[in-house]
This record gives C-alpha cells, structure tokens and sequence, in this order.
C-alpha cells in the first residue's frame, strides 16, 4: 500500500536515513526508484507531494487532456514483459489512462512499498562533512541520503499570471495544471479560456462544446497539426507488440526520441506541387510526424515557410470569418519554434456560435473583475476563468524546492542568471544532486519516456561506480558546466528555435524569468552518445571523491 503522510512530524525528529532520495512519483520517478532499488540494491524512499502518483499527469486532468506522443512509445522500454502485457486503448492517450499504465507499472514492480505521498520536499541541505544531502519536507520529517536525486518533471509548477483584480473575481477559476479532481460543471456557464498553447488548443473544443459561451483569449497565435486521433485496433496492437525492439530501437535512434524518423530530404528539393502533396498527406495522418516531412524546417527559414505557409492556408480554409481566421494565423515566429500542437477540431471550433475570440495583442488584458475580464477596449462577462498559461517550466519545480549545496548556497543564487548544468544531470556546487530532465538535456524536445530512461540508466550506472570503487562524492565542474552551456547555446542557435521570443523553451511566459534557451535541442540521439562517451571516459566532467 502507498504510504501517505498521516500527521504533522516535529522538526526535532530523528531523520530517516537511505542511501538515495527521490522527488517525484511520474515516470521519471518510479523508474529511478526501480532502478536503483531493485538493480543496485539500495534504500530508497520517493517523496511525492500529490496524493496518487502520476506526476503530470496526476496533476493535469483538464478537458481534453491528451498526451502528444503516441501511446506505445509514451511507454517503458525496460521490460518486455510490461511492453506486452500492457494494451494501450488510444492513439493519444488521456491522463486517466496514463494513471492506469503508472499504476500497473507500480503494482507490478511493488514500488508503492517505498513511496510516500503527499509529502512536499520544502528544502535539501548538502552536509560536507558527511557527504550526504538532509532533506526536509512541509510537514518537518527529515530524511538523509548520499543522493538526491530530482524527478519533478518539466512542466509541473504553475504559471498563474499575476493579474489585477483576479481576487475580485466574483465566479470559479481553475489553472488546467491543478484541475479539480472531481471535475468542473460548465453546462450553461460563460466560460473564458485565458492562453492558447498547446493546452488551451486541447481544451477550447470540450469547453465549447460543454459550455453556454466561449471566450478564447489568446496573446499568440499557434501552428497547430490534426491529432486524427483514434482506437488502437486488435491488429494494429499485435503488430506494436510484435514489433517493440524495432520501434524502442528507431525512438533511441531518432532526433527527438519518436518512433519515426526526419526526412533526408530538404524542403528545397521538393516542387511546390511535391511539397503540397507530401504535406497534405501528413496533415491528414496527423501528429508530430508532420514535422518531420523535410530534414531542414527546424534549421532553414526558407524550408520552414514552406511548412509554415501550408498551415495558414489550412486555418484560413477551415475558419469561416476571416477577421477570426486571420488573427488565429499565427506570423511572428517560425513553425514548430514553440511547443508544437496537435489538436482535435480546434480551428473548427470557431466556426461555433457561442465561441469568441479576443486578440490581446490587438487590445491587451489590463485586470479581472467581479463580472470577468476587461481588456483595453471591452469587458466580458463571465461565470468561469480556466488559465491555460502554462508553466514555470524546467527551472520552476526545482527553484521550488529550497535546495542549497556547498556552502549553503542555494540553487536559486546559482542559476541567478538561468541554469547552469552539465549535461542536465547536474550543477557544479551541488555534489550527488542529479536532476533527471533537468535544464540542458534535450527533455521537453524528446518524447519524454526516452529521456527519462536515458538519464535514469546513466545515473544509476554513476552511482553504481562511484559506490563500486569507495567514492563518496560526484559533482560536475563549473568548468565542464560553461562548456557545456556554450555547447547548448551553439546546438539551439543552429536551429530557428530561438527566433519564437514568447516560448516557454525561453522562459519568456514568466515575467522576471531570465532569458535562456534551456532544452538541448542537439537531438535526442546524439545526447546519449555524449553522454555514454563521458561515462566511458571515467566520468569526465564530474569531480570524483
């Protein structure tokens, strides 16, 4: 049985002592916790602030909440026998699915024997004397371990815009990354959607649907591809299973850790006629795959028009009032520079009747009142706001938690600036702190279940040797930590990436947040060949004790 937090513990309790602690129960999590546990033969404890594990998707279960990654690869590649006795039901699954396979992965693993729930980490203190981090929670237990290990995911701390007037706000209002568990009732509500990315294009076609009215309120508009999503068949599951080691081998192999790979071709080799007809066939397979179409969208300008000028024409066509179609045709950054989309009906949507759409950029929000919103030039009355604004993502979760390494020093003084890591795994003055998909590994560019696996068996394999040969401590060097961040900055700055000023991969969506390309974007692949090489040269980078 998952083990909860039942009462308040003292601050002058005796600290519960294992050899690794882990922050997080998702996918991330539950493997490190298998990993180390049942391979290496350490005490392990997960500490998980919500009340079921799930990480993300524990969290986020809002209206038309749906996974981008297809299901089979958005899975565990560690066991054959999970991979065959697990059926996924959906292309795209939906969070409550998720859970499912989570929970089943714990079952079956007996994980839940050594994971606490809620039990939020409220501080980390590394003690250089003994060489081991004290960890200490909301509730005052204390926990002490050689290693920490961080498994809080990417997209978990909530972006809530601070807005005039939200406290006035006389009707409900909920953030899509804290959804009431019990569900929301919309059945004859004004409803107004504040954002536009990927979330709030998943949920804008359920809240229409559902609700009396809709207002979308969107600061940028966004590319976004057909899901086309639908139910994995009989004979389309037994070809995944037959298939699993060619597919895990194609998702290691890939750019970005999908089980398909990019065109060789360019974008330039193609007429226009070859390239409208390869685009509107992989508009209608929809998905992720659509970027993949040509090799250079993602390095060449030119190429990417191409891709970008298909879309416009598709939102033009689908949205009948062109002053609506034309200010959802988004024209201020590169195709797929920021988080690309997949949606279900979500230009259709506005075709709808009781669906609006309010350009902020046009005539900004200035404060939420007791009746609703009020932008420059209106007000909108309203019964719900639901805030799709995204995250503080990849830096948040972490900068949550007060961890302070050498010296005391805090995280948040380090990364002052923006983060600082080698490799993403770790921070140079934060010995035998390792942050699985922390900021400078490729993360939220990858079909995440790959780069999970990828930094856990790296990191297991890292404490495995430094406990195999004595050591007590492993810390990345501040200098392979600023070649490194010269190295990602090089790898982003090759790509248009950084040409969408607004995208979260920036921080841009948290005002005050610094101004730094964070994922690795030098592709999924050849990470895990950099990695593997510093591995085999004896951990080159990291400072071994």
């Amino acid at each position: 049985m998952l083990t909860t937090r039942t009462e308040p513990v003292g601050a002058e309790a005796p600290a519960r002592a294992y050899d690794a602690i882990i922050v997080g129960a998702g996918f991330a999590g539950l493997y490190q916790l298998h990993a180390l546990r049942d391979r290496l033969g350490l005490s392990v404890r997960v500490l998980e602030a919500g009340s079921g594990i799930g990480g993300t998707w524990y969290w986020n279960r809002y209206p038309g909440a749906r996974c981008d990654s297809e299901s089979y690869s958005y899975s565990y590649s560690f066991s054959r026998e999970l991979e065959q006795e697990w059926s996924w039901t959906e292309r795209y699954p939906e969070p409550a699915e998720i859970r499912r396979y989570l929970e089943h992965v714990a079952a079956r693993f007996d994980l839940a024997r050594d994971i606490q729930l809620e039990t939020r980490v409220t501080r980390a203190d590394f003690d250089e004397e003994a060489n081991a981090w004290t960890v200490t929670t909301e509730a005052g237990e204390r926990f002490v371990a050689p290693f920490l290990i961080t498994a809080v995911g990417c997209l978990s701390s909530a972006n809530i815009p601070k807005i005039p007037g939200l406290e006035t706000f006389a009707g409900e209002w909920y953030h899509t990354g804290r959804w009431p568990h019990a569900g929301v009732d919309f059945a004859g509500k004004r409803v107004g959607l504040i954002g536009t990315g990927s979330t709030g294009i998943q949920a804008a076609p359920v809240l229409a649907a559902e609700a009396a009215h809709l207002t979308v309120f969107q600061r940028t508009a966004n590319y976004s591809i057909p899901a086309r999503n639908g139910p994995i068949t009989p004979q389309e599951q037994s070809r995944i299973k037959a298939n699993y080691a060619e597919i895990r081998a194609l998702t290691r192999t890939s750019t970005n850790g999908h089980p398909f790979l990019i065109s060789e071709r360019s974008a330039h080799d193609a007429t226009p006629e070859e390239r409208r007809a390869l685009y509107e066939s992989a508009w209608e397979a929809g998905g992720l795959r659509f970027r993949a179409v040509f090799r250079d969208l993602l390095v060449d300008k030119a190429a990417n028009d191409t891709a970008a000028g298909f879309i416009r024409d598709k939102i033009r066509q689908i949205v009948r009032d062109p002053a609506t179609a034309a200010a959802l045709t988004p024209t201020d950054h590169p195709f797929a520079t920021k988080r690309p989309p997949i949606d279900t009906d979500y230009f259709e949507t506005f075709n709808r009747d009781n669906v609006r759409l309010v350009d902020l950029k046009a005539s900004p929000i200035e404060a939420v009142t007791p009746r609703g919103v009020r932008t420059g030039d209106a007000e909108y009355d309203l019964d719900v706001i639901v805030f799709a604004t995204g995250f503080d993502a990849m830096t948040g979760p972490l900068l949550a938690m007060d961890i302070r390494g050498s010296g005391g020093r805090g995280l948040k003084e380090a990364w002052a600036a923006g983060p600082r890591t080698y490799l993403g795994l770790q921070t140079a003055g934060f010995p035998n702190l390792f942050t699985i998909t922390g900021p400078g590994s490729p993360s939220v560019l990858c079909n995440m279940p790959v780069a999970i696996e990828q930094h856990v068996d790296w990191i297991t394999a890292c404490i495995g040797h430094v406990r195999g040969h004595g050591l007590v401590r492993v810390e990345a060097t501040a200098e392979a930590s600023d070649r490194w961040v010269d190295h990602v900055n090089e790898a982003a700055n090759a790509t248009l990436l950084p040409m969408a000023n607004s995208s979260w991969y920036l921080g841009a969506n948290v005002p005050g947040k610094p101004r730094v390309f964070m994922p690795y974007a030098g592709g999924m692949a050849a990470y895990a060949q950099i990695c593997a090489r510093v591995a085999r040269n004896g951990y080159e980078g990291f400072a071994l004790r």
